[in-house]
């Protein structure tokens, strides 16, 4: 008799466990499914807005005038105004080294771009990991107010040597970050002070409220910040570049509907004064987070233009960010052209 009732119990067992696994994730992804699924309207493409991530490899002198002219070929008649260009990474303590050694050919590749492009705008992309735990080493400590001057004093540095803007990624970001937020209230008045821009990039907001503080308890890794401290970045930058890739999603309609569903999330928190811009996955790396046969351009677009067309068709301040410019195909540039960025399109 023990026997049958000892079958009885790892058969409910098993349905439990079924349960509580299975259906959750079959429920998600129905619905990120379902956020992919319809027609965006007609009036949810470029607005001239968009941003291109630049590797470092444009101001240590890999590159010449001949990069240039194609870079200028492949940019017309696209919505891209911003080129964030690598000019760091940041020291650990928030300097950086002389102009001569971080970034000796900017000033070239400045006055290139002012000729062959004088509409784009250049961005000095600058960024480091961040350090949290007591003793943890390798990174940066943005408790440490005189991190958070030096990165102030290195932000003025870039801009001395003529960029037009500062663009700041720091990984990873906690949600609620308050020494973040003293860094911006810092850096964005000795930004605009010399007339430039200050744009950040940032992860991704919280499918379901609260998700990144289970996450952070769960696995230690902050995949995601809250949309209320989102919009709390948002209001202290003058463009906010989330970065909608990473998302370990399996197929291309799931990660369409994720990002429509980010796309919502991140109008809803940001501004009308402040760029939001959505990040197109422009590589091809395989890993554990990032499935390149799902998160393609192709349903990256769609489901940045099905996330407008529901939260805020007519918004201006709006646009993509495409990183990043040495691993993208051309496949890539032709899906945000056909989808999105051409300017001409009939």
């Amino acid at each position: 008799m023990a026997r049958p009732r000892w079958r009885r119990v790892v058969k409910w067992a098993a349905w439990t466990v079924a349960v509580l696994i299975v259906l959750p994730v079959t429920l998600a992804g129905t619905a990120l499914r379902a956020q992919y699924a319809g027609e965006a309207a007609p009036q949810a493409t470029t607005r001239g807005r968009d941003a291109l991530w630049l590797g470092h490899a444009w101001v240590d002198g890999r590159r010449d005038a001949s990069d240039v002219a194609a870079l200028r070929r492949r940019l017309q008649g696209s919505g891209i105004r911003d080129l964030y260009v690598h000019a760091g990474p940041l020291e650990h303590d928030g300097t950086l080294p002389p102009a001569r050694a971080a970034y000796p050919r900017a000033r070239w590749l400045l006055s290139a771009l002012h000729r062959a492009l004088p509409s784009v705008r250049v961005h000095a992309w600058l960024g480091d990991r961040l350090v949290y735990a007591p003793g943890e080493r390798g990174g940066l400590r943005l408790s440490d107010a005189a991190a958070r001057a030096a990165i102030v004093a290195s932000a003025r540095q870039v801009l001395a040597a003529g960029f037009a803007g500062v663009h700041l990624d720091l990984e990873p970001l906690h949600s609620g970050n308050t020494d973040y937020l003293r860094l911006l209230d810092r850096l964005g008045p000795a930004v605009r002070g010399r007339g430039a821009v200050l744009s950040v990039a940032v992860h991704q907001i919280d499918p379901l409220p609260g998700l990144h503080t289970i996450s952070g308890a769960l696995t230690g890794h902050r995949k995601w910040i809250s949309q209320r401290f989102f919009g709390q970045v948002a209001r202290r930058v003058d463009q906010i570049a989330l970065m909608s890739y990473d998302t370990g999603l399996p197929a291309e309609s799931l990660y369409g509907g994720y990002v429509a569903q980010q796309t919502r999330l991140a109008l809803a928190a940001t501004g009308p004064h402040t760029d939001l811009l959505m990040g197109l996955p422009f590589f091809h790396t395989e890993s554990v987070g990032h499935h390149a046969s799902a998160e393609t351009v192709r349903a990256a677009v769609r489901g940045i233009r099905l996330g407008l067309t529901r939260e805020d068709p007519g918004r201006r301040r709006f646009g993509t960010a495409l990183y990043v410019d040495f691993a993208a195909t051309e496949e890539d540039w032709a899906a945000y052209g056909s989808g999105w960025g051409r300017r001409d399109r009939s």
